[in-house]
């Protein structure tokens, strides 16, 4: 085992999940859904609290793991949670509702985030999470940025698409997506980019106070 490797293990058993997340996870790997890593999960809860959000958009429901991080950072937020399967989000449900988050502080929305997200409003959520189609996620980025506040903040799990991002050699779609988000985002003036190895990379981009013409 490498030291990266036994560093991000450790990192990751270095974290305690809850009960209700735990549960949720074992859910999601037996489904086949692969849900953000414990070291991811406790840095977008931390990246919540600290920014005191109030309310919170994810695009990409899954079973619910990343939410309920993201609500134990914020547990006094609204979240809206976008997916296109119907039968996971009522997963999520149950998971939220076992961790005592009150029904209308979780907004669940069945449907492709391409449809739904042109209709939300623009500069209303202080973080938005996109952790969806991955073929996708440039598109999904610039509403993201579209919907979060000035000074609020977009995540992005698995930035580092399974290693793949920062080998030149790797060149497949999804992989070249996430790369190029990556770079571009680092050179933007729009935003304050920042990029964590934690789990499969996460990542943060706060947008930044839009500049008002000079009198």
């Amino acid at each position: 085992m490498s030291d990266k490797d036994s560093n991000w293990r450790f990192v990751d058993e270095l974290v305690e999940e809850t009960p209700e997340i735990q549960r949720a996870r074992q859910h999601s790997l037996e489904l086949g859904v692969e849900p953000i890593a414990p070291a991811l999960g406790s840095q977008i809860a931390l990246i919540a609290a600290a920014s005191g959000a109030t309310t919170m958009i994810e695009i990409g429901t899954g079973l619910g793991v990343s939410g309920l991080w993201l609500m134990r950072g914020a547990p006094d937020a609204t979240l809206t949670s976008i997916d296109i399967e119907a039968e996971h989000q009522q997963e999520a449900r149950r998971a939220f509702a076992e961790a005592g988050i009150p029904g209308n502080r979780v907004r669940l929305i069945a449907g492709r985030a391409r449809d739904v997200l042109p209709r939300m409003n623009e500069q209303s959520y202080d973080i938005v999470l996109v952790d969806a189609d991955a073929t996708s996620v440039i598109e999904y980025v610039e509403h993201g940025l579209r919907l979060v506040r000035p000074g609020g903040t977009v995540l992005v799990p698995h930035a580092l698409w399974r290693d793949r991002v920062a080998d030149p050699t790797k060149r497949d779609d999804t992989t070249a997506s996430f790369r190029a988000l990556v770079k571009e985002t680092a050179n933007s003036p729009a935003v304050l980019s920042a990029l964590s190895p934690a789990g499969d990379g996460l990542l943060q981009l706060t947008r930044l106070h839009d500049e008002r013409p000079q009198e």
